[in-house]
């Protein structure tokens, strides 16, 4: 009994030492420049928006592991390395679907927010709260533990429009303390920053308030959904060198974090263009709309009530797109520098930020920083809009900065964040510090067998 109980033991050591070895079988993209990187290689972000049922039905489609499993499969046949998901569920297991993407070579870029806990654009200050940060802030804690989780957006088209501009300072409180907590849990630089709606407007004032002031308060990259090339178009016509020469010496990494305008048959001619020279200096990559149909109809596949899902045109024809557009050699023309931008000044009625200064954390958030947030609600809370506590003073420039060493997580950092290789490199060790583990069980567990048949 005593043998059999210790076998099953080792067994367990065993299993368990494994299971975190799987979840770090993948290698973590970092930030050098105003580029991601896997390891020493250019990342270009070949991405679909996967949201099955879309904002009309709420649920985790990284929990589902039947439907992620089965639409893995053609996540590969459309030749993609990323997804963006807009909504999961912090109270959910999603162990077999990150390691399937994993297995396929593809991250996760995940937002946040959920409908019932996010900035509300209408009176942004209440719904800045402890209760939200609680939320988002354990949702951090379930996917830092994936090696494939890419990056974390810490808002998505907040402002939609010039009058509400005015929501940004909180959108960068958010941005902020969600790179504070990262560091004070001492997990891996997981890169944080916001998704613009293509405000012409305020596109550039947006991007430069997201990336000044204090280094706590900076955004890792801007990205923003671009839907201004409708088929048929050039880098020209939709207006896309502009936009490349606009953010020429931004100092961060860009992408388009939607794209693919429907007005009119799509032919993903901006895909050839994407990954051209042209763009790479500046941009790295994007997330094509949309996976699934939903009313709004921009979808590469129909999903049935059953399950089952139906190609439409636009499947083959982006999978056809990415197949014939390699990444271009080298490191894709990428700026070694990182650049800080002025703050924006005031400007009614596109861009409503009268100060620099940023919100200060609400005081009952402050404890998550060093205890953990805890457990999340999950999908089925009341909701943070008017929980209350929220922010009562404006926060001192520097206050983001890490405020203590974590220990849980992938790693330990330092006050100031790892760089991209060090991340990488925590990331490995850790995968190697369990291997002893497993050899040790083994060797435990092959001697309680041969003393068993003495």
């Amino acid at each position: 009994m005593r043998t059999a109980v210790l076998a099953s033991a080792a067994l367990s050591v065993t299993a368990a030492a494994a299971g975190r070895l799987k979840k770090r079988e993948i290698e973590p993209v970092t930030i050098r420049g105003n580029a991601f990187w896997r390891g020493d290689e250019r990342f270009y972000m070949r991405g679909v928006a996967y949201q099955p049922g879309g904002a009309s039905n709420v649920s985790d489609p990284i929990a589902d592991t039947a439907g992620c499993l089965r639409d893995v499969e053609n996540f590969k046949r459309l030749g993609l390395n990323t997804i963006r998901v807009y909504t999961v569920d912090n109270t959910a297991n999603h162990d077999e679907c990150m390691e399937a993407l994993a297995d396929a070579g593809i991250y996760l870029a995940l937002d946040v927010n959920t409908p019932l806990y996010s900035i509300n654009r209408a009176d942004p200050h209440p719904s800045y709260n402890a209760v939200y940060l609680q939320n988002i802030f354990a949702t951090i804690d379930v996917f830092q533990e994936y090696d494939n989780t890419l990056l974390f957006f810490s808002g998505n088209e907040v402002i939609n429009d010039p009058e509400t501009s005015n929501t940004a300072p909180y959108i960068k409180a958010v941005t902020r303390d969600i790179r504070q907590y990262i560091r004070n849990r001492g997990y891996r630089s997981i890169p944080v920053g916001y998704s613009a709606a293509d405000v012409g407007e305020n596109r550039m004032e947006t991007a430069q308030y997201m990336n000044c002031g204090t280094e706590d308060e900076r955004s890792d990259f801007f990205a923003f959904n671009d839907y201004s090339w409708c088929s048929p178009s050039d880098f020209i016509t939709a207006g896309w060198d502009q936009k490349v020469q606009n953010f020429t010496g931004y100092g961060l990494p860009i992408f388009l974090s939607e794209y693919g305008c429907n007005t009119n048959t799509r032919d993903w001619g901006e895909v050839t263009s994407l990954y051209h020279t042209n763009m790479t200096g500046v941009y790295s990559g994007g997330l094509a709309y949309e996976y699934t149909q939903e009313p709004n109809d921009y979808g590469l596949v129909e999903l049935g009530p059953n399950g089952e899902l139906e190609e439409l045109e636009d499947f083959q024809v982006l999978a056809d797109a990415m197949a014939a557009t390699s990444d271009p050699p080298g490191d894709g023309g990428y700026d070694s520098q990182t650049a800080v931008s002025e703050c924006p000044p005031f400007n009614d009625p596109n861009w409503l930020v009268r100060s620099d200064s940023l919100p200060a954390i609400p005081q009952g958030a402050l404890r998550y920083m060093d205890e953990g947030a805890g457990d999340g609600p999950g999908l089925s809370g009341s909701g943070s809009h008017f929980a209350g506590g929220a922010s009562t003073g404006t926060a001192t420039a520097g206050s983001g900065e890490a405020t203590r060493t974590g220990s849980a997580g992938g790693g330990s950092s330092t006050s100031g964040g790892e760089s991209g290789s060090e991340s990488a490199a925590t990331s490995l060790l850790t995968s190697r510090s369990v291997a002893p583990i497993i050899c040790g069980a083994i060797v435990v567990l092959s001697s309680l067998l041969g003393s068993s048949l003495l």
